[in-house]
């Protein structure tokens, strides 16, 4: 099975990012979705429209932008996207002021006359999120969109899904990228063997898996042990959920929920103590621990692909 029962739910105004390693089935959610395959059972809904009864209507509703894009190399930036509005039902004037918006919209402008063949990957990338965007739809369906892209292409190519979304479209996203999800996304769901393990924000997600890490080094005092002073004042806080001493025991690691309040409330508790601290590490968890702790692999183990048998059930809650 490609999609195991899948079942997500993207709200208006989202960018809702699938996160999993390649083969757990992102791609062929992405492609039912858009209506380029067929699901074995299961519904589709978005904004209200079924895609078993409406398929036309609902083409109308989304853009999408596969892995390998949709560009013509021989056309020119201009002509490609004329093409993409005349398809979708764009004449005369109303079409070249729509690409000429949307030229401007991606900072394509400047290479309205050139011949796609001769872009860039990040200029090509962008040609394709313009393509998916003529049409105006509420949605944009994403499959992995900065893959194969340098840094200085993705930063731009990120710069510009943010100010789409900021402008009120929906982003559906699927990744690979921890840093993309990350940087990206409203909300995310860990997708793996064709299901969903866990959703919910970013920073859920890297909190429930293991907690951040205060890392102290505090400063001897005397004959007396600081690090087992420490730890006994801090064992009772109900925000603290593991604590481990290191070296001769000055050095302590600290499991915090809420690291910004922990981190506050921890060097309050010490200066009370007249316990000094002389060094201090704050580590975040990331979304590989989260990974790794729901499906008991890191994302970067390559994938088990498996057969394509598939079903899903989405619904956007859009216009």
């Amino acid at each position: 099975e490609a999609l195991r029962g899948l079942s997500l739910s993207v709200a208006e105004g989202e960018c809702f990012g699938l996160l999993g390693p390649n083969g757990a089935g992102k791609t062929t959610l992405l492609r039912i979705l858009a209506t380029l395959l067929p699901a074995d059972r299961g519904n589709v809904t978005i904004a209200g429209i079924e895609l078993r009864r409406h398929p036309e209507q609902l083409r109308r509703r989304l853009g999408y932008v596969g892995q390998q894009g949709g560009t013509d190399i021989r056309a020119t930036v201009f002509q490609d996207l004329m093409l993409q509005a005349h398809l979708y039902g764009l004449r005369g004037q109303a079409a070249r002021r729509r690409v000429s918006e949307v030229l401007e919209q991606l900072e394509l402008s400047e290479l309205a006359g050139r011949s796609v063949g001769s872009l860039s990957g990040g200029q090509r990338r962008r040609l394709d999120l313009a393509l998916g965007l003529v049409h105006r739809p509420p949605l944009l369906l994403l499959d992995e969109p900065s893959l194969g892209l340098d840094p200085a292409s993705r930063r731009q190519l990120w710069d510009s899904l943010r100010a789409l979304r900021a402008q009120g479209v929906t982003i559906l996203l699927t990744t690979h990228y921890l840093d993309e999800a990350d940087q990206l996304c409203t909300h995310l769901a860990l997708i793996d063997q064709g299901r969903i393990v866990v959703e919910g924000t970013p920073d859920q997600l890297k909190q429930e898996s293991t907690g951040a890490t205060l890392i102290l080094t505090l400063a001897q005092s005397g004959s007396s042990n600081p690090g087992q002073q420490a730890a006994a004042l801090l064992r009772p806080c109900s925000y603290i959920r593991a604590i481990h001493q290191e070296g001769d025991g000055e050095r302590l690691r600290l499991t915090v929920e809420q690291p910004e309040v922990a981190l506050a409330a921890v060097l309050r508790l010490l200066e009370e103590a007249s316990l000094t601290v002389t060094s201090l590490t704050l580590e975040r968890p990331s979304l590989d621990d989260a990974f790794l702790r729901y499906t008991g692999r890191s994302l970067r183990r390559e994938p088990m692909i498996a057969p394509p048998d598939i079903r899903s059930d989405f619904s956007w809650k859009g216009k």
